[in-house]
């Protein structure tokens, strides 16, 4: 089996749970912004809270796109933090940002 490394930075973090995101086919010119926090464990505290949602479309689309973001951390938590990364991480809100597949990712942990 591989085992990736221990998580060291907030960065690495945020792409962890990147990589499991899955924009709803078709969707465009979406964004969604989830806040989560995470414990020293690397599993989560409590789910994750939509901060900021910009879904074009539907009430529908708009409940899909937030509901693949949220299904993206669930997959991909606990990661695997490493000990100094958790000892620091208890509980600070990390911020990631889906977009759709036409749109720049960004990831940016809060100050």
């Amino acid at each position: 089996t591989t085992h990736a490394d221990p998580l060291t930075t907030m960065d690495d973090v945020g792409a962890a749970v990147m990589s499991c995101w899955k924009p709803p086919s078709g969707a465009k010119n979406s964004t969604v912004t989830l806040s989560f926090s995470l414990k020293s464990d690397g599993s989560l505290v409590g789910p994750p809270e939509a901060t900021f949602i910009n879904v074009a479309g539907d009430e529908k689309a708009r409940q899909q796109f937030v509901a693949a973001a949220m299904d993206a951390v669930d997959r991909c938590t606990p990661v695997e933090l490493s000990p100094v990364l958790a000892q620091g991480i208890g509980g600070q809100p990390l911020t990631l940002e889906f977009a759709s597949a036409d749109r720049a990712q960004t990831i940016s942990p809060e100050n």
